[in-house]
């Protein structure tokens, strides 16, 4: 057996246990959660008007051998998130020995407990956000909204969109479950990653829920201008 063959048994077999899939977990939910907060940046340039958010989106698309490697990278770091977190979830369960205990489930233990209820909805969340603006699936007619410079009106697309409450709270609910579990996620992956000392254990916790609340208003905030008639068509 090669050198090559020995690294890639031990490297497997460092994933398949326990602390290998934390940190599997861990550096995953690190990469998902810059690009939620990239991703958010973006979003709030609706605020700036018509012309910001579709120049940003314009960029963007105009870089495609930088987008499509980003893109698979960030699938396999969801895929690789959510596989390992499924994992785990199956695993606790086993040491369990399918017992129910009574639990107190309060704040953030609640939210440690529901992780994986939380990534499920999270995950049928973004597949809908993909069928819903990025692939048209569901709404075909705004892949061909077109700004006065021939582009994709992205700033059209989402106030069509937000425009009506159903859409809105569908949003509001995906952000909100997003939030819910980044309370606990960010505190997690710190504590996987060995660096939560005693002496930060309060300030990690209470970034977390930090984190996690200016993540929730960040994207909540643009399809509730939307309704409210903050941000309309010209």
């Amino acid at each position: 057996m090669n050198q090559t063959s020995v690294g890639m048994n031990s490297l497997w077999k460092v994933f398949t246990t326990t602390i290998g899939k934390k940190a599997v977990m861990a550096a995953t939910g690190g990469v998902l959660l810059l690009f939620v907060i990239a991703h958010m940046a973006g979003n709030l340039q609706m605020f700036l008007g018509w012309g910001d958010i579709n120049n940003y989106a314009d960029l963007l698309k105009s870089h495609r051998e930088f987008l499509w490697p980003f893109r698979v990278f960030l699938a396999t770091c969801l895929v690789l998130h959510v596989s390992t977190g499924s994992f785990l979830a199956i695993d606790n369960r086993r040491k369990r020995g399918h017992s129910y205990e009574v639990k107190k489930l309060v704040g953030a233990s609640f939210a440690s407990q529901t992780m994986w209820i939380s990534g499920l909805i999270i995950f049928c969340f973004i597949v809908y956000h993909l069928l819903h603006f990025t692939l048209g699936v569901t709404n075909p007619e705004y892949l061909t909204f077109r700004d006065a410079h021939d582009r994709p009106d992205v700033y059209r697309m989402i106030v069509t969109a937000f425009s009506t409450a159903g859409t809105v709270c569908l949003y509001a609910l995906g952000v909100a479950t997003l939030g819910f579990h980044l309370s606990h996620g960010v505190r997690a992956m710190v504590e996987s990653l060995g660096l939560r000392m005693e002496t930060w254990a309060s300030r990690i916790d209470k970034t977390s829920l930090v984190v996690a609340c200016l993540l929730f208003l960040g994207f909540a905030s643009v399809p509730l201008a939307v309704l409210m008639g903050l941000l309309q068509l010209k």
